[in-house]
């Protein structure tokens, strides 16, 4: 990722984003509103991410992908939450997916699979939660077991984006049921569908509409041995982890969107809405509420960028992205609450935008680990960092 980053220079970049502007002006923005009341999956959208490079958005060149470090990637994620934040859950799962081939996989799974992925001709995720194990990783029950030269795969997950509409997911399994401890019985196995891989239903969410989220059902679900991440069983939950690390920083972006995006709407209508003969935006009480949703905002910008920055370098950045992840997701979130209420009753209408970030924003305090987790993450992660001389 690194090496990558040092490739895409500052003019790269700047025309990148540019184009991403302008096809969220020309293409989102017209028709989210419509798609995510309708709860619709937006298959043309898809095509136009194939056409934009964004499911090889961090996929290295050599593997026919951008090649984007993870800062410029989170710019891009900010930029297409602030309009439509689900939309970036299609290509984030799928990245996830790619990165644990590209950093964990052997040259053979890297040389097959990684084109594949960057073109979008294969489109998955990562298939981690299950009905009884989601911040618990270790806590997964779905097992997989030798025979021969394949695995034979039983088990739920659920919550898995791309789930019906992918054609490929990355399965945290147990190939040791009875390690201890038990991170040293998971494996992480590329899993196509096919006999014996179910998607069970389709989950009716709150918000994060129009994007898939199914639930899996694998009964004796057969796959080649060499699909293991790999090759060397055991070694799953750490090449978990590493993907969570930029899966964080993505939900940072996608917060950071949100609580942008709520600003911006606040800030508009406080300056047309009128009471008592001037704009709200010159009573206090707004003025209070606007000065805290832009400190928010904007520190959240910041902590996500240092986080993706020291993911650029190559650092481990596990207490970063903790606190951009928690930060951030928490700015979403307060952001739209204050901002709905600066709309009043408006911003209970379906007719505003505002209402759609309310429901989307708390996604990103659940998303790739609860921020109650996030926490005792940073603190773990902090006194680790900085112990007692």
């Amino acid at each position: 990722m690194a090496h990558a980053a040092q490739r895409f220079d500052e003019h790269d970049e700047a025309q990148l984003l540019d184009a991403i502007d302008q096809w969220i002006a020309r293409e989102l923005k017209p028709i989210v509103r419509e798609y995510d009341h309708a709860d619709r999956y937006p298959t043309h959208v898809v095509e136009q991410l194939k056409e934009l490079g964004l499911f090889g958005a961090t996929v290295a060149c050599e593997y026919g992908g951008l090649g984007l470090g993870a800062t410029t990637y989170a710019k891009l994620v900010m930029r297409i939450s602030a309009v439509w934040m689900a939309i970036t859950g299609i290509f984030n799962s799928h990245l996830m997916l790619a990165l644990a081939i590209e950093k964990f996989g052997t040259p053979a799974q890297k040389e097959h699979w990684l084109p594949k992925l960057a073109s979008g001709e294969i489109r998955g995720g990562l298939a981690l939660t299950e009905p009884d194990a989601g911040t618990d990783l270790q806590g997964i029950r779905m097992t997989a077991v030798r025979d021969g030269d394949d695995y034979v795969i039983n088990g739920t997950k659920t919550w898995i984006t791309n789930g019906i509409e992918g054609s490929c997911v990355a399965l945290l399994v147990k190939t040791d049921p009875g390690a201890e401890p038990r991170h040293k019985g998971m494996s992480l196995v590329i899993a196509p569908k096919g006999p014996g891989f179910t998607v069970g239903k389709k989950l009716d969410k709150l918000g994060y509409k129009a994007i898939d989220s199914a639930e899996l059902v694998f009964t004796d679900y057969r796959v080649p041995a060499d699909h293991l991440i790999g090759g060397v069983e055991g070694q799953g939950f750490y090449q978990v982890t590493e993907g969570l690390t930029l899966g964080r920083i993505n939900v940072a972006a996608r917060g950071v969107g949100i609580a942008e995006s709520a600003l911006a709407l606040a800030t508009d209508y406080a300056q047309t809405r009128k009471t008592f003969g001037k704009p709200i935006c010159e009573h206090q009480a707004i003025q209070l509420k606007i000065a805290e949703m832009a400190t928010r905002a904007r520190a959240a910008r910041l902590l996500t960028l240092d986080a993706a920055a020291a993911f650029d370098r190559g650092e481990r950045c596990d207490l970063e992205a903790g606190m951009a992840k928690y930060f951030a997701s928490e700015a979403a979130l307060e952001n739209s609450i204050e901002s709905m209420r600066i709309h009043g009753a408006y911003g209970y209408s379906k007719e505003y935008d505002i209402e759609r970030l309310y429901r989307d924003a708390p996604l990103t305090v659940i998303g790739e680990g609860t921020n109650e987790i996030q926490r005792i993450i940073i603190a773990k992660q902090w006194l680790k960092r900085y112990p007692n001389s």
